[in-house]
């Protein structure tokens, strides 16, 4: 690698990583708004949730890459035809080789990386991911622990009056109307929340039960030294949930007749695994296609804007392509195919287009600046 592949390159992965870092905050900061509530709610600790939705980042990143990868090719070849430095490096006989060099090794890189986030880490901290969410939703303690708030439990509405040490409730009141026909109100001085082979319970110190009887209105009322109410069925292990396609490996996506995925499951299953495999080739579909509008031709500023649009157009269609055929795919397995024709198109087209080099024309004498004019041959 020559001093000017390096500068170029150079050049790139900084802005790589500033665009990329860029994107991230920017969508973290739009999902994460979704589990806002569990902090408001459940009591979620900020250490918790940032835990929590850093395990989304991968996901991200899968469509981020090649995306922000694109944007960094076009602004660095723009501004270095911008600058004329393009032009000197053609006019010192670089071929188009070595001009699009330095984007080719960096999306070689970025697409490396994206297959080790597909293929490893994206099923690793997903997995993780819904494991601790359906936890955090089926943990019932952190709500029970909010002093001064009523809690509504599927059918149970529970209040504590104060938290003591070592988490004991003091001021209990329980209303449960899971039993419309029987419902019943417990209060308690003091309790304290446990957990049992059945789920979490709530046990009740020194209190009463009272029930009034919707047949004649009558109320009875129960006095008790010590008294549990379940407050949900049994919680299975998080980890022997059913998983979904983003939490299983390629290999069990693409397995031909998978035991632990439902059967209405198998095309979509299939489609995703199908992805993982193509979406980080897009780094050099996108990088191609930058490559073919910017640097296959001559270098004039007057089509210079066009010429970024068209690649824009490109991309955007690119994309556009691959989210509607993978939606295609789940449904008809037939159209898999074309997933990777769209991804191999812009890279073989792409790159045969740049390496094709720009047509010399001989310049016509007129009012044009010599900016307008390419400065140099092909090597």
């Amino acid at each position: 690698m020559n001093r000017l592949t390096r500068y170029m390159l150079k050049q790139q992965l900084i802005m790589m990583v500033f665009v990329t870092l860029g994107l991230l905050c920017v969508i973290w900061l739009s999902q994460s708004l979704r589990f806002v509530e569990m902090i408001v709610n459940r009591g979620l600790s900020i250490s918790v949730f940032l835990h929590l939705t850093s395990l989304l980042l991968p996901s991200f990143l899968t469509i981020i890459l090649p995306i922000a990868l694109f944007f960094v090719v076009v602004f660095t070849y723009n501004k270095l035809i911008q600058d004329r430095e393009l032009i000197v490096m053609r006019s010192a006989g670089l071929s188009q080789w070595a001009l699009a060099k330095p984007a080719i090794f960096l999306a070689i890189g970025v697409a490396a990386v994206g297959y080790f986030l597909t293929l490893y880490y994206l099923p690793y901290s997903y997995r993780q991911f819904k494991e601790l969410q359906y936890t955090i939703r089926n943990d019932y303690s952190s709500v029970l622990l909010q002093e001064g708030s009523f809690t509504d439990i599927d059918g149970l509405t529970i209040y504590v009056r104060e938290v003591g040490q070592d988490n004991e409730l003091m001021g209990i009141l329980v209303h449960d109307a899971r039993n419309p026909n029987a419902q019943s109100t417990m209060m308690a001085k003091n309790g304290a929340l446990v957990r049992t082979d059945k789920g979490p319970r709530i046990v009740l110190l020194d209190g009463n039960r009272q029930e009034v009887n919707t047949t004649d209105g009558t109320m009875s009322i129960l006095y008790f030294d010590r008294y549990a109410v379940d407050i949900a069925e049994d919680v299975d292990d998080p980890s022997l949930r059913y998983l979904e396609a983003r939490e299983r490996s390629v290999g069990n996506l693409l397995t031909a007749d998978p035991p632990d995925i439902q059967p209405q499951d198998i095309r979509k299953y299939r489609a995703e695994g199908h992805e993982r495999l193509i979406s980080p080739l897009y780094a050099l579909g996108f990088a191609s296609l930058a490559l073919a509008v910017l640097v296959s031709g001559s270098f004039s500023r007057r089509t210079q804007h066009s010429r970024l649009l068209i690649a824009i157009a490109m991309m955007v269609g690119c994309e556009a392509m691959s989210i509607a055929l993978k939606n295609i795919a789940a449904k008809n397995p037939a159209f898999i195919v074309l997933m990777y024709i769209n991804v191999l198109l812009p890279i073989v087209g792409g790159l045969y287009w740049t390496f094709r080099g720009p047509k010399i024309t001989l310049a016509r004498k007129d009012n044009k600046g010599p900016e307008d004019h390419e400065e140099g041959s092909r090597a």
